[in-house]
C-alpha cells in the first residue's frame, strides 16, 4: 500500500515540522558545545559552579530535551487527523524554543520567558490529540 493511502494528504507539512525541530535541537546542542569550549567546561560536567552563564546554555538545551518526547507524541497524534493545524502549532512551539534559548543565553534566566508563546503550540497539539482520542472512542 502506498504511503499516501496511509497518511493524510497534508502530512508532509508535519514531516517538515519534524525536520525543523531537528534543526532547532542541533542548533541548541551546538550552542552548548560552543559554551563548553568557551568557558572550559569539560565532559562529563553538566553544570558549572564557576561559570553560571554556561548553565544558561545547558538549561536551554536540557529543558527542551525534557519536553521534546512528549511534544513529538502529541504532534504526531494531532497531525494524523489535523496535519495542517498541527504543523502550524508545531512551528510555533519549535520557534519558541529558539526564543527561549536566546533569552536564556543573555545570562538572565528570566529572559527565557521570551519563549512562553510556545505553550500555544504545545497545548494546541495536546488539545488536538484529545480530540483525536475522543473521535477514536466514538465520543465525538
Amino acid at each position: 500500500m502506498a504511503i499516501e493511502n496511509l497518511l493524510p494528504a497534508n502530512f508532509g507539512y508535519a514531516i517538515f515540522t519534524y525536520m525543523y525541530s531537528f534543526v532547532m535541537l542541533s542548533y541548541l546542542a551546538l550552542q552548548v558545545g560552543g559554551a563548553r569550549k568557551k568557558y572550559g567546561i569539560k565532559y562529563p560536567t553538566m553544570y558549572s559552579d564557576k561559570e553560571p552563564i554556561f548553565n544558561c546554555f545547558q538549561r536551554a538545551h536540557q529543558n527542551t530535551l525534557e519536553v521534546y518526547p512528549q511534544w513529538l507524541v502529541f504532534q504526531t497524534i494531532a497531525a494524523l487527523e489535523y496535519p495542517l493545524v498541527a504543523s502550524v502549532l508545531g512551528v510555533i512551539w519549535v520557534t519558541s524554543r529558539f526564543s527561549y534559548a536566546w533569552g536564556y543565553y543573555t545570562g538572565d534566566p528570566a529572559k527565557r520567558m521570551r519563549g512562553v508563546y510556545g505553550y500555544i503550540g504545545l497545548f494546541g497539539v495536546i488539545l488536538l490529540s484529545i480530540s483525536v482520542a475522543l473521535k477514536l472512542l466514538g465520543v465525538l
